[in-house]
C-alpha cells in the first residue's frame, strides 16, 4: 500500500494511466471466458489482454523512473507522449479484435492497412520517446541514488529500446514466426511457438529488461561494474533468444 502511495506521488497521470491499462486488460480477461470466438487459433481477446497488461506494467515501471530526473519539462512531456502514444496503440489493437480481425501485419483491406500503419506511427512515437527518455538519464550526472541503481536504470531502459527494435524483423518478415505460419500450436498464456521460431520471445525479454535490470541495480548489484556485468549477461541472454527464434528453433525444444 505504502508503494502504490509513493507511486502516485511520483507521477499522476502515469499512475492513472498505469492503472486504466491494467483494468482493460483484467477486462478483456473476462471477455475470454464468456467469448469463445478466435483469431489464429486463440481466443481474439489474448492479445489485447496481453498488450494492456504489458502497457500497464511498462506504464507503472516508468511512473516510478521518470521521478529520477531533475527537469520537472521534460518530465511532463515524456508523459504525454507516453500516454498519448501508448493510449491509441492499445486502442487499435482492441478495436481490430472488437472487429474480428487481426491488429498486427494486416493489410487485408484499406482499413486495416491504415490502422496497421497507425500503430507504426504511435510505436515510432513511443520509441523515440524512449530514446530522449534515455538520452536524458545518460546526461544527467547527479541523482540521489547509488551508482549502481543509476546503471540498472540506464542500461534496462536501452536494453528495451533494442529490442523494441527488434520488432523490425517482424516487420520485415510480416510475421513473428520462423519456420512456420502465425497461429501454430502455442504454449499457453504466452501462445509462443511450440513447434518453430519466435521472436515474440527475446521481444518479451527484452522489453522486460525496463523491469529487471533496474531491480538488479537496486537490490543485488553494489557497484557500477557489477550493474553493468549483470545487464550485459541479460543482454546476451535475450540475443541468444533472438538467434534461437532466427534459427526456426522453438523456445521449449
Amino acid at each position: 500500500m505504502n508503494f502504490l502511495i509513493e507511486l502516485k506521488q511520483r507521477n499522476k497521470l502515469l499512475y492513472w494511466f498505469g492503472l486504466f491499462n491494467i483494468v482493460v486488460g483484467i477486462i478483456c480477461l473476462v471477455l475470454m471466458q464468456v467469448d469463445d470466438r478466435q483469431l489464429l487459433h486463440v481466443n481474439r481477446w489474448l492479445k489485447p489482454m496481453k498488450f494492456y497488461f504489458s502497457v500497464g506494467l511498462m506504464i507503472l515501471t516508468m511512473c516510478w523512473l521518470l521521478f529520477y530526473l531533475d527537469n520537472p519539462k521534460k518530465i511532463i512531456r515524456f508523459t504525454w507522449l507516453l500516454i498519448i502514444s501508448m493510449f491509441f496503440e492499445n486502442g487499435l489493437i482492441i478495436l481490430q479484435a472488437i472487429r474480428g480481425t487481426t491488429s498486427h501485419f494486416n493489410y487485408n483491406t484499406k482499413l486495416d492497412g491504415m490502422i496497421f500503419s497507425l500503430m507504426g506511427f504511435f510505436i515510432l512515437v513511443f520509441t523515440i520517446t524512449f530514446i530522449r527518455i534515455n538520452i536524458a538519464f545518460f546526461r544527467q550526472k547527479k541523482f540521489s541514488i547509488p551508482d549502481a541503481y543509476v546503471w540498472g536504470i540506464r542500461l534496462g531502459i536501452l536494453v528495451f529500446i533494442l529490442f523494441s527494435l527488434e520488432a523490425g524483423a517482424m516487420l520485415a518478415l510480416m510475421k513473428h514466426t520462423v519456420g512456420g505460419v502465425d497461429g501454430s500450436p502455442g504454449i499457453p498464456i504466452t501462445n509462443w511457438s511450440k513447434n518453430f521460431g519466435d521472436l515474440r520471445i527475446a521481444h518479451f525479454a527484452g522489453l522486460h529488461a525496463l523491469q529487471i535490470l533496474p531491480l538488479l541495480g537496486f537490490y543485488v548489484a553494489k557497484t557500477k561494474k557489477q550493474s553493468i556485468i549483470f545487464s550485459a549477461i541479460y543482454f546476451l541472454f535475450a540475443v541468444a533468444l533472438l538467434i534461437q527464434a532466427l534459427m526456426g528453433i522453438p523456445f521449449l525444444f
